[in-house]
């Protein structure tokens, strides 16, 4: 039986950890060029969490999650915390830095893979496991961050990540089904629940999105034995598990009947069918996640407080929540004063989310009177975004209702006719697109931005980077080369500023892995191209070389991911959109002289829905828009896709329909493997593979790079294979990416 006296009203599932300013960013990657000490690095970040929970609880939350903080990943901390951190990286003796090693490799060490965090834009390390893994519990950071936010007085629920979330996103390297190790942790957690409840926690959250995926009906079956031990544990805290992306659907009356005491549940990406199904939880306490945690917009009072007094009237107990971790979105409104006041008025970033919750939470328990001021300003920005007339654009409305699926000749013909215009080599050997960004091109976007120089300037600052990423590209041999992208911010952000319909912030940082962050621009009308947004840019490279210059695109399906979208329109709809921009832009491009565009959807398979019966759709309807983007060229130009740090296998057949000539995709980390998928599928299109990963800092040998071209060839003949990185250079130095695509030349020189 729940005890009244040990539930609450309002929380959040997660929080942010990068810093307001990104603060943490700044200071590891301090750490890891060796200008501060360990100690220091933990001083900043101690600072940042109590700033962060002091404010939370001022706001008046009841119960604040604690434990989400993470130097690189939450996933990875779960490892370290069940003694799993591969054994390769054992040897290393500090533990911070046997820690990072394991997320970003050394000059000896390869790091763990990393892929997307169910179908958001955060990547998580994937732990790799098998049936000889030992496990054992190393409990000193929940421990120490739970006493840390008691001694500041607030009301601390340690946030674990749940045991069969672990094993299910975990890679068994020898073949066995992880779950059967569950017998092997669960001792770790009924301890970790013993030590957590001695150091004072009153409620832990166990993560399980897992849940809300297609789970069969004996993994469904060990949800309910896993949760019915854990309820059992004596001297425990109450039990919170935490569903959040989808529905629980099957699982939710299975964890109601386990004995936990708390159960939350996403209302924003689940809908109402888990609202119906908790209504009778009498004995549970429902956290509803009715403030959208993984978006920007306000919440409408009016249809979230029918939904959770339904809830509450079913006969449950009633906690307001977000939907999900407040880690996907920012952490403030504060810094955005350059917003246009109307479209500001409609947002909510992570502070705002929190005061939302408070406001829904007293609206619930203590009557719509007493926040009544609240509730009219929030009603009054709900109906102004509304009626925006920049929400309905008629003419691109018309012409996207005319738009049809233009389908180029087939793939082989298309080839030949590429191959008679480029006249590239076996093996030809490419980059993804950008290069690194350079101080001299941080020093003059900073310049641009505080008006110290104009726009020329700042251009013929960006033309001489060109001019020198070309020229290197030419003296280290690559056969197709790119202009570097010295002037793009962000592979969306760049679009979206030059795109009607978004607004982009001046703080909206989000965690994307690691110490990389980034802005999702807004979305919020519909969207027109008014002028060319590349094509400038992509003649003055090709200007400058006889060898063919790639024309670099963002695709509409990953424009859309990367950004905060509508909710007020199908998504489908507002992929159609940019795809029309995309479009113009590519036959532009083609009318200019560029002879390969390459249109990138690395976030293609980050949007698939969780559900199977929900896949198909989709897959629908991002095939159909990255065609609608392609599609306006002639046969004559080849067109090239980039996909990335994702598990391919689920969408082999929709990476076959995009119809892109050449498709670039991740397979470093995963030694390669993605290609047998394509294999099986009958995929016949160009293939360039990831040879080497970007992301960490080590240099492969030629040796190492011609052994992954080997593998390659095995799945790909040679006349369709390309060599190239695994993804864009944006982020390493000029000397390891210097010396690592000489490395690639040697290699796919050395093969033909």
């Amino acid at each position: 039986m729940l005890n009244p006296d040990n539930t609450f009203t309002a929380t959040v599932l997660g929080l942010p950890r990068i810093g307001p300013n990104r603060e943490l960013k700044r200071a590891v990657e301090s750490y890891w060029a060796g200008r501060i000490a360990a100690a220091t690095l933990h001083d900043i970040a101690a600072g940042l969490r109590a700033a962060q929970l002091l404010r939370i609880r001022d706001i008046g939350l009841d119960s604040v999650p604690v434990g989400t903080f993470s130097y690189y990943d939450h996933v990875l901390d779960t490892a370290a915390l069940l003694g799993a951190l591969p054994d390769r990286v054992r040897g290393i003796e500090d533990e911070l830095d046997r820690y990072f090693a394991a997320a970003r490799g050394t000059a000896e060490v390869a790091p763990l893979e990393m892929t997307k965090w169910f179908d958001t834009n955060y990547h998580y390390l994937v732990p790799e496991l098998s049936a000889a893994t030992e496990f054992s519990l190393h409990p000193a950071k929940p421990l120490a961050e739970l006493k840390e936010a008691l001694a500041l007085g607030v009301p601390a629920r340690p946030v674990i990540l749940g045991p069969i979330t672990f094993l299910k996103l975990a890679k068994s390297v020898d073949g066995s089904d992880l779950l059967d190790r569950l017998p092997d942790l669960l001792p770790l957690y009924e301890r970790l629940l013993g030590l957590l409840a001695e150091t004072g926690a009153r409620w832990v959250q166990l993560d399980e999105p897992v849940l809300v995926t297609d789970l069969s009906e004996t993994e469904l079956a060990l949800v309910h034995t896993v949760y019915r031990r854990l309820a059992e544990v004596s001297a425990r805290p109450a039990l919170l598990v935490a569903s959040y992306f989808g529905r629980l659907g099957a699982a939710l009356p299975i964890l109601a009947a386990t004995g936990v005491e708390g159960i939350a549940v996403d209302l924003v990406a689940g809908g109402d069918a888990d609202v119906a199904a908790a209504q009778p939880l009498r004995d549970t306490l429902v956290v509803a996640g009715i403030v959208d945690g993984y978006n920007v917009w306000r919440v409408d009072p009016d249809r979230a407080l029918p939904r959770l007094a339904a809830l509450r009237e079913g006969g449950a107990q009633v906690a307001v929540s977000s939907s999900c971790s407040l880690l996907h979105v920012p952490y403030s409104l504060d810094a955005e004063t350059a917003l246009e006041p109307r479209l500001r008025s409609w947002l909510a970033f992570g502070a705002e989310k929190i005061e939302e919750i408070r406001m829904l939470a007293s609206a619930l328990h203590e009557g719509q009177d007493a926040v009544s001021e609240q509730l009219e300003i929030a009603r009054t920005a709900v109906q102004d975004r509304r009626s925006d007339t920049r929400l309905h654009n008629a003419t691109v409305r018309a012409r996207l209702a005319g738009a049809t699926d233009a389908r180029r000749a087939p793939a082989a013909e298309r080839r030949t006719l590429q191959q008679q215009r480029l006249d590239l080599p076996l093996l030809p050997t490419t980059t993804i697109g950008s290069f690194p960004q350079t101080g001299r091109i941080r020093v003059a976007r900073a310049e641009l931005s505080r008006g110290e120089i104009d726009r020329t300037e700042y251009e013929a600052r960006m033309r001489a980077e060109i001019a020198e990423v070309v020229a290197l590209q030419e003296d280290i041999g690559l056969d197709v080369l790119v202009h570097g992208e010295p002037e793009r911010n962000d592979m969306v952000q760049y679009f979206a500023e030059q795109l009607d319909g978004f607004a982009a912030t001046v703080n909206g940082w989000v965690q994307s892995y690691g110490t990389r962050c980034v802005r999702p621009p807004i979305l919020f009308g519909d969207v027109v191209r008014p002028a060319a947004m590349t094509v400038g840019w992509s003649t003055y490279a090709q200007s400058l070389t006889t060898k063919p210059v790639k024309g670099m695109l963002t695709g509409p399906v990953t424009i859309l991911a990367w950004s905060y979208i509508r909710d007020d329109q199908s998504r489908a709809d507002t992929a159609r959109q940019i795809a029309l921009a995309i479009r113009d832009e590519t036959v532009d491009l083609e009318a200019a002289g560029i002879g390969i565009i390459q249109v990138d959807e690395p976030a293609l398979r980050e949007l698939l829905p969780l559900r199977h019966a929900d896949q198909a759709a989709y897959l629908d309807w991002a095939v159909d828009a990255f065609r609608l983007a392609t599609s306006g060229v002639a046969d004559a130009t080849q067109i090239h896709t980039h996909l990335c740090y994702s598990e391919f296998g689920e969408i082999i057949g929709a990476i076959a329909e995009l119809d892109a000539d050449v498709t670039s995709i991740e397979a470093a980390r995963s030694h390669m493997e993605v290609l047998d998928d394509l294999t099986a599928a009958g995929f016949d299109l160009g293939v360039g593979p990831g040879v080497y990963d970007i992301h960490s800092p080590r240099v492969p040998s030629p040796e190492e790079i011609g052994r992954a071209l080997g593998l390659a060839l095995k799945a790909v003949p040679a006349e369709r294979l390309w060599a190239n990185p695994d993804c864009g250079l944006k982020t390493r130095r000029t000397d390891e990416v210097t010396a690592s695509l000489r490395n690639l030349v040697a290699a796919a020189q050395a093969l033909r």
